[in-house]
C-alpha cells in the first residue's frame, strides 16, 4: 500500500493516548496492506482514509458515541451501493441514490475478519466502478 512520506509519525499523533484503537487500526492497517496492494492510504485530522482510484474505506475514532458502543473502538466506514443487512453495521446512510455509508464499530482483532475484508472489497470493488 502506497504511504505518505510521514505515514508512520501522523498514525502515531491521530492515536496519541489511543493506545488500545492504535493497535486495533495497525492490524486492520496490515490486513488491509495485503488485500489491498495498489491502494494508497492518506492520515487526516478526522480519519484515516483508504483510495483505490476514489475512497473506498476510512478508519476513525468515535466523535460521538452511539449508545451500546464499546468504550474503545475505531470505527470502520464503508461506501456501498447497498445497505449492509448487518448487526455490526451500527450506522447506515445513503447521502446518494445507490450509495451507501455505513459504520462498524471494532473493538478487538478478533472483528477484523473474513466478514469486514469481504466488505471491503466490495467497497474497494464499488468505489473502483465510479466514473
Amino acid at each position: 500500500m502506497k504511504t505518505p512520506e510521514h505515514y508512520a509519525s501522523d498514525v502515531l499523533f491521530f492515536f496519541d493516548g489511543r493506545p488500545l484503537e492504535l493497535s486495533l487500526y495497525e492490524t486492520l492497517f496490515r490486513r488491509m496492506e495485503t488485500e489491498f496492494p495498489d491502494a494508497s492510504v492518506r492520515v487526516q485530522k478526522s480519519q484515516i482514509s483508504f483510495y483505490g482510484r476514489h475512497l473506498f474505506a476510512a478508519a476513525s475514532l468515535p466523535v460521538r458515541r452511539k449508545k451500546g458502543w464499546p468504550e474503545h473502538c475505531v470505527v470502520v466506514t464503508i461506501g456501498l451501493s447497498h445497505r449492509l443487512e448487518s448487526p455490526r453495521a451500527a450506522v447506515a446512510t445513503e447521502p446518494y441514490p445507490g450509495r451507501w455509508t455505513h459504520h462498524v464499530p471494532v473493538s478487538g482483532e478478533e472483528q477484523i475478519d473474513g466478514e469486514l475484508l469481504e466488505w471491503l472489497r466490495e467497497a474497494y470493488a464499488f468505489s473502483e466502478s465510479k466514473r
